[in-house]
């Protein structure tokens, strides 16, 4: 053990040193103030960043954290990637089930390791591909799947006991996951075995998308329903992602994407526990989804704060005791707003920078775009590269080989330091807006993300930030072509004769009986899962069951703000 006058010399030491390299800093100032800098704004989403860090910018907590332990700032793996590899999964889908069934045949017969489904907007929002609402948008913007006979043929020939599946669905959430259970079940793949996510985060739909179905509460009682009933009857699969990703691509800073969607995080865990639920019953299957974007240190940060906060707030505010509760696990997607339709090649070396981000900073699954996202649906050679973009950052670069290798950076720490400071901030202004609900509905949230994305605009407009073949090195030659992937009016029609047929075989006076059953069950407090999955069963569409639970709940109707 050491002596007192030992411990006290190592204060001296260390005061000394401190000294000495305060002063070698000072002297650096004086020397770069002296200096000549560009006329750009040396800023990342939000704030001016320093020219120089060292150690005293940062904390020293983290020398001596290890991945693997709480609170996770350095992953949650111990082994990392040593022990496995991101699942790599590209967002696809496109016209109907069955030219999307295709086109996951050829990614997974390409490397990828997860599927990852995109729904047309009138799926989103739930509508029927023959629904009147639906005309001139079927599988323009990601496939059509109006009922189980669409999810069936979507997974045909593709094991759903075996395969990983994300859907980014939210406000018909709840009524695509028992389609895809259903469609599961038709397998004969037990639910029990089922692995993978589904979107499912409501609350930033009405802060950043707009792809809602019913007001706030009752869409909160249904997130919640899935918590409940997951848990026990598909315990792989995780409920939810909340979603920062479309809260960045609305124009938020860094900062905003982790503080909002955080505090949504929080909320439906409070929302669990107000039901009755054990946190540890369902906080282990909540995952995340964030956008990777261009400010290459930022992002990694803003992924090791995530993680950081999340734990914190688990263990010490809601009392979780399940070290799984603690983990945040996350997906990550490229920004689909930093691609240009100038000289879209560029966009390949901006995603190339964007997944080693997310690599750097410990994702669990990765998206990367596609060249030409910006213009048109991904073809199947551009979806080829972005997937090759992946497997070169794993097997090529040395990236993978070691744990947050970023670690006592001197900026990197500063920065996950600066990041969590400022989403500590936010949640203080939102629990004084009055909490996420309460914030969403006085357009809170809405103003915040508005102002940041003017401001961004503006930067660009002034030239304070340089996008490449945007506003500056613009070429005045021919710009250079690329093929594009059009849909055109066959899957609609295509789509509309499925239907068609579908309803001649059904029982009509079973899928009425089911509706029914479903409405009574949403008038009371009732778990609406299993009704919704008979429902499904039944090859109710849709719409059907959409409109049998907004009979009971009503519509949302967004506020106007200004």
């Amino acid at each position: 053990m050491a002596s007192v006058h030992e411990l006290e010399q190592t204060l001296r030491d260390r005061d000394d040193e401190l000294a000495r390299l305060r002063a070698e800093v000072d002297a650096w100032r004086a020397a770069y103030g002296k200096g000549r800098t560009r006329d750009v704004a040396f800023t990342n989403s939000a704030k001016e960043v320093a020219p120089l860090y060292t150690t005293l910018d940062t904390r020293t907590s983290i020398d001596v954290e290890v991945p693997g332990t709480y609170p996770f700032t350095r992953g949650i793996h111990p082994t990392a990637y040593r022990g496995k590899l991101w699942t790599m999964r590209q967002f696809a889908g496109f016209g109907t089930a069955r030219e999307t069934n295709a086109r996951y045949k050829f990614l997974l017969s390409q490397g990828q390791t997860g599927l990852s489904v995109a729904f047309d907007f009138p799926t989103l929002m739930g509508y029927d591909a023959d629904h009147p609402r639906s005309e001139g948008e079927v599988g323009k913007c990601g496939v059509s799947i109006s009922s189980l006979a669409d999810m069936e043929t979507l997974f045909e020939g593709i094991p759903l006991d075996r395969v990983s599946t994300s859907m980014t669905i939210n406000g018909p959430a709840i009524i695509l996951f028992c389609f895809y259970a259903a469609a599961a079940e038709k397998q004969g793949v037990p639910l029990a075995q089922l692995q993978g996510t589904v979107q499912n985060d409501i609350l930033k739909e009405y802060m950043a998308q707009h792809a809602w179905c019913f007001p706030i509460e009752p869409a909160l009682r249904l997130i919640v329903d899935m918590f409940e009933w997951c848990a026990t009857n598909t315990p792989k699969w995780n409920t939810i992602s909340i979603s920062g990703y479309h809260i960045r691509e609305a124009g938020s800073t860094a900062a905003q994407e982790l503080a909002f969607t955080l505090a949504d995080g929080f909320t439906y865990v409070e929302r669990g526990i107000a039901r009755g639920l054990d946190v540890d019953d369902f906080a282990p299957r909540l995952s995340f989804f964030w956008d990777i974007h261009n400010d290459f240190f930022e992002e990694i940060a803003k992924l090791r704060a995530a993680r950081r906060i999340w734990a914190r707030r688990l263990k010490e505010k809601y009392g979780a005791k399940d070290p799984r509760s603690w983990m945040m696990r996350f997906h990550s997607q490229t920004a689909g707003v930093t691609l240009t339709a100038p000289q879209p090649m560029n966009n390949v070396v901006r995603v190339a920078y964007q997944g080693l981000a997310a690599v750097l900073g410990g994702t669990q699954s990765l998206h990367t775009n596609s060249m030409d996202e910006t213009l048109a649906l991904p073809t199947e050679q551009a979806v080829q590269v972005a997937l090759r973009t992946q497997q070169v950052l794993a097997y090529e670069t040395g990236v993978a080989n070691v744990a947050d290798p970023l670690g006592g950076s001197y900026y990197v720490e500063a920065l996950t330091d600066q990041l969590e400071r400022d989403a500590e901030a936010l949640f203080e202004q939102i629990d004084a807006a009055g909490g996420v609900v309460q914030g969403l509905e006085d357009g809170w949230f809405q103003r915040r993300i508005a102002e940041s994305a003017a401001r961004q605009q503006w930067e660009i407009e002034q030239h304070r930030k340089v996008i490449v073949g945007v506003n500056e090195f613009v070429t005045d030659e021919e710009e250079l072509t690329i093929p594009l992937l059009k849909i055109g009016q066959e899957a609609e029609d295509e789509q509309r004769r499925n239907m068609a047929g579908m309803r001649a075989r059904r029982d009509e006076a079973l899928v009425a009986e089911r509706l029914e059953a479903l409405r009574q069950a949403a008038r009371g407090s009732t778990n609406v899962v299993p009704f919704i999955l008979d429902c499904a069963r039944a090859y109710c569409t849709l719409y059907e069951i959409r409109a049998a639970l907004e009979d009971v709940f009503g519509a949302y109707r967004e506020p106007v703000f200004f």
